[in-house]
C-alpha cells in the first residue's frame, strides 16, 4: 500500500513550493488533508498526480499546483467566510475549512455531494457544509462572502454569484477562453470587481456557465 503521508509531503515539494506558493496556511492544509479521500476510489492510486482527475460528465478534479496557486491568489485568512462553486468531492472544501472560519460549497451533481458530505463527515469537518444546487446560485441567504473560490473555468460571471462577494473581497476562477484559459483574481471595491490575470490555466467549463458561440456567415 502506497504511503499516501510522503505522497503529500512529494505533492507540496514537487508540485506546490515550486509554483511559488509558500503561504504556511496552504502548505499546512495540503499537508494534512488527505487527497486520496476525496477523490474516486478508482483513482486513490493516482490521487497525488500532477494531471487533473477525471470525475465523469465533463467534469475534473484541478491537478494540486493549480489549486494551490488559485488559494494563494485568495490571501485566505482564519477570520474569513468562504464560498466554493463547483466544489465537486469536496478537496478545496476540506482545504479552506484548515485555513478559513466557515466553508459553503455548492455543488450540482447529487452524488457528488454524498460523497463530499462523507468524507468530510469522515474527516471530522465541522466548519463545512455542501450542498446541492445549481452553481450560478451560490448561496445568497449566506452572503456575503470573502473569498469565493469557483473550482473550475467560466465563460460568464453570473451577477447573482458576484454580488454575493463582500466589499473588499476576493473571487477567483480560470477564465475560458478561445485559446487558452486564464486565471484570474477579482477584488471587490465600492460595489465594482476589479479583475487581473494572473496565470494561465485550462480546466472544463463548470455547468451554467457556459456562453453559447455566435458564428457568423
Amino acid at each position: 500500500m502506497a504511503d499516501m503521508a510522503r505522497l503529500r509531503q512529494v505533492m507540496v515539494d514537487t508540485q506546490v513550493r515550486p509554483s511559488d506558493v509558500t503561504k504556511f496556511p496552504i502548505i499546512a492544509a495540503m499537508l494534512d488533508v488527505p487527497r486520496e479521500a476525496f477523490v474516486p476510489s478508482a483513482q486513490r492510486d493516482v490521487a497525488y498526480s500532477e494531471t487533473p482527475l477525471p470525475l465523469g460528465d465533463g467534469r475534473e478534479m484541478l491537478e494540486p499546483r493549480t489549486l494551490a496557486k488559485l488559494l494563494d491568489l485568495l490571501d485566505v485568512e482564519r477570520e474569513d467566510d468562504v464560498l466554493v462553486i463547483g466544489g465537486n468531492l469536496g478537496y478545496s472544501t476540506a482545504l479552506l475549512a484548515h485555513m478559513a472560519r466557515s466553508v459553503v460549497s455548492i455543488e450540482c451533481d447529487d452524488a457528488m455531494v454524498g460523497e463530499a458530505e462523507a468524507a468530510l463527515t469522515g474527516l471530522g469537518v465541522d466548519n463545512a457544509v455542501v450542498l446541492c444546487a445549481p452553481l450560478t446560485d451560490g448561496k445568497p441567504d449566506a452572503a456575503p462572502f470573502d473569498v469565493i473560490l469557483i473550482e473550475g473555468a467560466v465563460m460568464r460571471f453570473p451577477d447573482v454569484l458576484l454580488d454575493q462577494l463582500a466589499e473588499g473581497g476576493r473571487i477567483v476562477a480560470i477564465v475560458q477562453g478561445d485559446a487558452v484559459g486564464e486565471a484570474r483574481i477579482g477584488i471587490k471595491s465600492e460595489g465594482r470587481i476589479g479583475w487581473r490575470y494572473a496565470f494561465n490555466a485550462d480546466g472544463p467549463v463548470l455547468p451554467g456557465f457556459a456562453v453559447e458561440r455566435q458564428f457568423a456567415l
